[in-house]
């Protein structure tokens, strides 16, 4: 038995058709939402690493200039300074 469209009455195809654009319009719209919360998620992931990098580079950069102040600290200099007579006023030693 061969199957004929033209038995269908129109409102019933009208209605199948309107089922079948819905569930396109449907699986578009669930696509999109998926997609754009997958780029949300990697954006938040991009600026998590790319946060996170820079604060541990700031932190090593605070943590090497105070191993630095701390050694500059306890290194005890041969010899004074000895003061030096300014030119401009001959008679106070140069601020070191």
């Amino acid at each position: 038995m061969q199957f004929d469209l033209s038995a269908v009455e129109t409102a019933t195809m009208v209605f199948v058709g309107t089922l079948v654009f819905g569930l396109l319009l449907v699986a578009f719209i669930l696509t999109a939402g998926f997609l754009a919360l997958v780029m949300v998620g990697v954006g938040k992931l991009a600026w998590f690493l790319l946060s996170t990098s820079l604060l541990a580079v700031v932190h090593g950069i605070n943590h090497g200039w105070d191993r630095l102040v701390h050694h500059a600290s306890t290194v005890e200099v041969p010899g004074d300074f000895q003061g030096q007579p300014s030119p401009s006023t001959g008679s106070y030693p140069r601020v070191i």
